[in-house]
């Protein structure tokens, strides 16, 4: 068996693969689209178990919280590549327990009560365009092994921040938003070449590097998070899921259970945005 990757200067001699050519960037498209998601228009699920960890500079590392997310997508072809509707919901966890929790003790504060506050994003909805953006639009790096195919994306966030330290200072690290996501995407090279499958088979790796989560109240304090979870398409639906992370998402996050069905346009929604509402909201009272 032969490993490639995307062609680079330093791999220039490399020979395409005679039955999967991944150097073109349609056959590279429709290959990360069929196993990121499910070019039938149908909907596709991701679970993704995972653990949290604070660093502070200089003192040490903690490990905080276990984690478990699900994803609802759906892609849609149109005439500049292909729209994803998505949303997502991420449950905090007791890092021994796995309970899901709604207060925590913070370490960093004396043992504190804080409230927990959940991901909840809707919608994250985005376009896969077939040209002009610099990480969703193909050729996407990769390496293949044998049967293994696996893409990797990597985002390197810098903005103005949702929470600004002179409006939330107890919330908010900074004026700018600076994170990284970085993901891994890995599915078979068999079920790309199948025509009779829609949605391969695929395991994902995600990882985040960010500022505190404002709801630990950490201010502008010295540390960052970072998130490390596995995620796996459930070919078989939702009730793949544990039950209580199911029955709870069933009582409480409903609508993340299937995916959006309307666009309107490109939508990130964030975590410290929808946190800020929160927090607003709570003042108003």
């Amino acid at each position: 068996m032969t490993m490639r990757m995307l062609k680079l200067p330093a791999n220039a001699d490399q020979k395409p693969d005679p039955e999967l050519d991944l150097e073109d960037p349609e056959t590279n498209f429709n290959a990360m689209l069929k196993i990121r998601g499910d070019i039938s228009g149908k909907d596709f699920f991701f679970g993704f178990p995972g653990q949290v960890w604070a660093m502070v500079p200089q003192e040490g590392n903690y490990r905080c919280f276990r984690t478990f997310g699900l994803g609802a997508g759906r892609i849609e072809e149109v005439e500049e590549g292909w729209r994803i509707y998505n949303r997502e919901v991420l449950y905090y966890l007791d890092p021994d327990t796995g309970e899901i929790l709604n207060e925590w003790s913070n370490p960093f504060l004396g043992g504190k009560k804080v409230e927990v506050f959940h991901i909840a994003n809707d919608p994250v909805n985005g376009v896969f365009a077939r040209k002009g953006n610099p990480v969703l639009s193909p050729p996407y790096p990769y390496v293949t092994y044998g049967d293994v195919i696996a893409f990797q994306w990597d985002f390197y966030i810098f903005k103005p921040a949702d929470l600004k330290r002179d409006e939330y200072p107890l919330y908010s690290s900074g004026n700018m938003d600076q994170h990284a996501e970085l993901w891994g995407i890995q599915g078979r090279k068999s079920d790309v070449l199948n025509p009779d499958i829609t949605s391969g088979q695929c395991s994902l790796s995600w990882s985040r590097v960010a500022g505190w989560l404002p709801f630990m109240q950490m201010g502008n304090s010295p540390g960052f998070m970072t998130f490390h979870s596995q995620c796996v398409k459930l070919l078989g639906g939702v009730t793949e899921l544990p039950r209580y992370i199911l029955d709870h998402t069933e009582k409480h996050y409903p609508k993340y259970l299937e995916a959006p069905t309307e666009w309107n346009g490109p939508q990130m929604t964030s975590a410290a945005g929808e946190f800020r509402k929160y927090i607003d909201a709570k003042n108003d009272k």
